[in-house]
């Protein structure tokens, strides 16, 4: 199973585009997204493109695929307008023998074993590091990316490798 990766879309109905053809051109099975999907948050500039109904609406060709985690601007008001759940800040894939835990990252770690992979965004910054035995991910912000590289991008997990890619689909890590 292919799973496609991404974080921190905060309403920008651009990159979201830029997101589904990305999700489109990989063929993932399922597209995991990482919380802070509508709102651009208080101490966030607004995203180019910032149209959260438009975001809400084109998400919605796709929801049979999405498994989605509730961020830290994500509201009530939001899953009004969801048309899938972002009910839990933590949720759990078990893909190819990974134990595949996701977060947007603004609460506690969870305990985790080793081997185990922990994927959250939150940050906006990629993030590739083994801590503690298991692997720590980050894929980035999709539209408000804060790195000094602006990388704007997901991550693709297939056939057991975590590639790091930008939204033209190019690899810049691996795991």
């Amino acid at each position: 199973m292919k799973l496609f990766i991404a974080s921190d879309l905060h309403g920008s109905a651009k990159y979201t585009g830029e997101l589904l053809k990305a999700f489109g051109k990989e063929g993932a099975d399922k597209l995991l997204l990482l919380g802070d999907i509508l709102y651009h948050g208080p101490r966030n500039p607004l995203p180019e493109g910032y149209a959260p109904a438009e975001v809400a609406r084109m998400l919605g060709g796709v929801k049979e695929k999405i498994l989605c985690v509730r961020g830290n601007c994500d509201s009530e008001v939001d899953q009004m307008v969801l048309p899938f759940p972002a009910l839990s800040d933590y949720a759990a894939v078990f893909c190819g023998g990974v134990n595949i835990y996701l977060s947007h990252g603004h609460k506690e770690t969870p305990p985790l074993c080793g081997g185990d992979v922990y994927i959250t965004g939150h940050t906006h910054v990629p993030l590739n590091s083994r801590g503690e035995g298991f692997l720590h991910l980050n894929p980035g912000s999709v539209s408000l990316p804060k790195d000094e590289n602006a990388t704007r991008g997901y991550i693709l997990f297939d056939g057991g490798a975590f590639l790091f890619k930008t939204l033209d689909g190019k690899i810049y890590d691996r795991a």
